[in-house]
């Protein structure tokens, strides 16, 4: 793998930090054969479309968030979108899905080398291309938003799909002279792609706003039902719909990673019993075939949560301790000592790449042995810096000794 020495150092920077670097991932993550295996196995049932979904489970600091990002690169690496959120309530609490909806839009990276940086660009980059492939006539506009019609999901809730459609089209021209007139009073082209990118991002757009956009980009069937959302269905839909529209696009499909998942127990019951009606939705996706992955870092704590919770309560749909027996879970383990020391084998590598100096490798390995009997191995990031902090000392030391 190519990598400059900016890159490195980059990595090593972040990994001080106690942050995850792209590169750090790619060339510090353990037990990747075991994890590469069967994150394949999932993406090869979903290629066909079955349902799958993935719980990385370990305790606090041994490395959940590192697992999702490489997976992340992994994902992309394979030609998927991916959405990485953070489930925290203060950022994007499960039991408000229409925030997690916002966030999962708003946090789409796509496939290395591929030009759009949103959501809305792609759909929008896409949909000209359709529609220049297709025989409509340029002129009409009723005809091409039939045509972007017949491209989206069935199933995809009618205000996104309206909304869509408009996003792509062009507004009707109105001159100038007549924009006083009485039936041209909602005539404001310059808010419309505004507030169709907002109604698209899931934004609280009011039906009075959203209908005038319809109208003047010419989306022909936008009366076909009412634009209101309502309730949380809508987002669901919404995100099953957007990963076949991908598929549809070119793309594999959509992962979907939540990293600290097992915030959604530290909330209130009430809550909590919404919240596990959402994550149980994304576990059991309704439509066929499915094209989303999502995959949760829990701690055992959660686990341990939903064994006890009492089901008799009215305010739960059903017993998930019984509906989660057969959850799909990928185990964090400890690295063994062996483990962390080719990893610190590794890390002496990047080190003296980063920053240009020899390194006395047989010196050097004897030291992190000795420093590792000291570090807490479970918690990898402590023990990623504490191994970095080793070598920045030992750098110094023979710089100034020079």
């Amino acid at each position: 793998m190519q990598k400059s020495t900016f890159e490195v150092r980059r990595a090593l920077e972040r990994l001080r930090e106690g942050l995850y670097d792209p590169l750090a991932v790619r060339l510090l993550t353990a037990n990747r054969d075991e994890l590469d295996a069967q994150v394949h196995a999932d993406l090869k049932r979903l290629e066909t479309g079955e349902p799958v979904h993935l719980c990385v489970s370990g305790p606090y600091g041994q490395g959940k968030s590192h697992t999702l990002t490489y997976l992340r690169e992994y994902a992309l690496a394979q030609g998927y979108v991916v959405s990485a959120i953070n489930l925290d309530p203060r950022e994007a609490p499960l039991h408000q899905f229409r925030q997690v909806y916002r966030a999962l839009l708003d946090n789409m990276t796509f496939p290395v080398g591929v030009e759009p940086t949103s959501f809305a660009d792609a759909w929008q980059s896409w949909a000209k291309t359709r529609l220049a492939a297709s025989e409509t006539d340029s002129e009409d506009d009723r005809q091409a938003s039939e045509v972007l019609a017949a491209c989206l999901p069935e199933a995809m809730p009618h205000p996104f799909k309206a909304t869509m459609a408009g996003f792509a089209l062009t507004t009707l021209h109105v001159p100038v002279g007549m924009r006083k007139l009485r039936q041209y009073r909602d005539y404001r082209p310059t808010a419309f792609p505004v507030t169709l990118l907002r109604m698209l991002m899931g934004e609280t757009v009011p039906v009075a706003n959203l209908r005038p956009a319809l109208k003047y980009r010419q989306v022909s069937f936008y009366r076909q039902a009412s634009l209101t959302l309502r309730g949380e269905t809508p987002f669901f839909l919404m995100i099953e719909t957007l990963a076949q529209l991908l598929q549809q696009m070119g793309y594999k499909g959509w992962v979907l990673l939540f990293d600290e998942a097992e915030a959604i127990i530290q909330v209130r019951s009430t809550l909590r019993a919404r919240a596990y009606r959402n994550l149980n939705d994304l576990l059991s996706p309704t439509l066929t075939p499915s094209a989303i992955y999502p995959v949760f870092a829990f701690t055992p704590d959660f686990f341990q949560k939903i064994r006890e919770e009492d089901y008799d309560l009215p305010y739960f749909d059903e017993d998930y301790a019984s509906a989660w027996r057969d959850l799909s879970i990928y185990p964090l383990r400890s690295l063994s000592r062996a483990a962390w020391q080719d990893l610190s084998e590794t890390l002496i590598g990047l080190h003296a790449e980063a920053y240009q100096w020899t390194a006395d490798r047989e010196h050097l390995r004897t030291l992190l042995d000795d420093r590792l009997r000291s570090l807490p191995l479970q918690d990898t990031r402590v023990t990623l810096k504490g191994l970095i902090d080793e070598l920045d000392q030992v750098q110094q030391e023979a710089l100034f000794a020079s």
